[in-house]
This record gives C-alpha cells, sequence and structure tokens, in this order.
C-alpha cells in the first residue's frame, strides 16, 4: 500500500497525523506514530460521509457550557 498523510490531518504540534491509502475498494486510516499498529479500512462512501460527520459536529472540547 502506498501511505500518505491525510489532508484532515491536524497540524498542531505534529503529534496528531494519520496517514491513508487508498484502493480502488476501500481506504485504510492508520495512525503515523504507530504504523505497524491496527488499520482502519472503509468502503470509499463510508469514508466520505465519515469525514463529512467530522466536519459537521463540534468538538466537545470547543462546545460552550450551558
Amino acid at each position: 500500500m502506498n501511505w500518505r498523510k491525510s489532508t484532515y490531518s491536524d497540524g498542531g504540534d505534529g503529534d496528531t497525523c494519520v496517514e491513508i491509502a487508498e484502493l480502488p475498494t476501500h481506504i485504510s486510516i492508520r495512525d503515523s506514530k504507530a504504523p505497524t499498529r491496527a488499520t482502519l479500512s472503509f468502503p470509499p462512501a463510508s469514508f466520505t460521509a465519515l469525514i463529512n460527520h467530522l466536519k459537521e459536529e463540534v468538538p466537545p472540547w470547543n462546545s460552550e457550557s450551558p
């Protein structure tokens, strides 16, 4: 597989990077700090839906307390 840093990775301190590998039938994701550990794989449509959902959600650390 050809892994590349995801454009969805946060720049931050350089410690929040994920890598993706795009294949015709699925997209795999792994932690760039632990590349030999487990990966997640999604069909392309499911990966797109996941990313779109994450873009819509307000992270709990950014939400205002009631």
